[in-house]
């Protein structure tokens, strides 16, 4: 959801109500905030996105951040030690789908953390093939496994790929009970790491996204690099709000050829599977809530004013400033709806 200025102007109003039991300032906030993300890689998505909001942030409050991708559970960890405020978190679904999935390590974010305010989907969460792959569409995909062809897709477990190739699963199934056993996953790390597995020829498929694979999808077709784009999971509506220029040289009407309905990941035969990838902030539970309260007054000032909106749009992000009560509402709404559908994967 993408807010408008009236939309935000009243969220900062309520932000700044609620703050106003426990007031706190900029000038209270510790002068160095260290910013960590569930990401090690500074070439992803996580680290663009965390990048354009940290520095907005930082502006806005004068005062340091530093982005520091040091992956989900040291992130995590170091949420836990520091209860000052001089480290907060932003990352994005992976943080409680870890938990759906069982990861070890991962508690449920939404009882051990607050959730803070989102800030933006990625419509770009993607599935890749190499440029060379016989795999021309995810329907070859699937047929290749009906056909009793393995099918090795490199992904994080537990985080936005894992849904991603939970639904990949989920289609062979629906499609040809049975044939889910040929979808097979290759566990690896960070972006980094699933582009690797690629160019080490040990997946067929790899999780990526727009922002960071994109330029793969551009070298030529005789490159070990180079890559081709076969399923971008975001919802129609979501990628709409894209702009229509698209990312690189792939236009915005390209990209949508790679997403529901003009690629079918089915869910139950008649409805498409979606995902959004959204990011958010999350604070140490114990941290003071006026301080919360100051980053989150920042942060709808930053979205009322406008310009944060245009840098994440040129990096293909959809701007989605929801401030926190709302936030928490949403996310556990789609925590749970997520939870059901794995659930019930796991049961049939």
């Amino acid at each position: 959801m993408t807010l408008n200025r009236r939309t935000l102007l009243a969220a900062l109003g309520t932000v700044a109500l609620a703050a106003s039991p426990l007031t706190a300032s900029a000038q209270d906030l510790p002068r160095n905030i260290r910013m960590v993300i569930g990401s090690t890689s500074t070439g992803g998505d996580t680290y663009q996105n965390s990048a354009i909001v940290a520095e907005a942030l930082a502006e806005h409050l004068g005062v340091n951040i530093k982005v520091d991708p040091v992956g989900t559970s040291e992130g995590l960890k170091a949420l836990d030690r520091d209860s000052r405020g001089t480290t907060i978190m932003l990352h994005h679904d992976q943080i409680y789908l870890s938990h759906v999935y069982g990861v070890p390590g991962n508690d449920d974010p939404f009882a051990n953390y607050v959730i803070g305010p989102t800030v933006a989907i990625n419509p770009g969460n993607a599935f890749l093939v190499p440029a060379n792959s016989p795999y021309q569409t995810m329907e070859d995909i699937l047929a290749a496994a009906e056909a009793g062809t393995p099918v090795r897709v490199a992904i994080q477990p537990g985080g936005v790929s894992e849904i991603g190739f939970t639904a990949m699963q989920n289609a062979a199934r629906v499609n040809a009970p049975g044939s889910e056993a040929n979808v097979v996953a290759v566990n690896t790390g960070s972006q980094a790491d699933k582009n690797q597995a690629m160019w080490d020829g040990l997946a067929d498929v790899i999780n990526g996204s727009i922002q960071a694979n994109e330029q793969f999808t551009q070298l030529p077709a005789d490159d070990a690099k180079a890559m081709r784009f076969v399923w971008i999971t975001a919802r129609p509506a979501t990628l709409e709000q894209a702009p229509e220029a698209g990312m690189g040289d792939t236009t915005r009407d390209d990209f949508m050829q790679f997403a529901s309905p003009a690629t079918s990941v089915t869910l139950d035969g008649s409805e498409d599977f979606a995902f959004d990838k959204e990011f958010f902030l999350l604070y140490n539970k114990d941290m003071d809530p006026a301080l919360m309260d100051t980053i989150d007054a920042a942060l709808a000032e930053i979205y009322a004013e406008g310009s944060i909106q245009q840098k994440q749009a040129a990096a293909f992000f959809i701007p989605n400033f929801q401030a926190r009560d709302a936030a928490l509402a949403h996310l556990s709404a789609k925590r749970d709806r997520i939870s059901g559908i794995v659930n019930q994967l796991k049961a049939e």
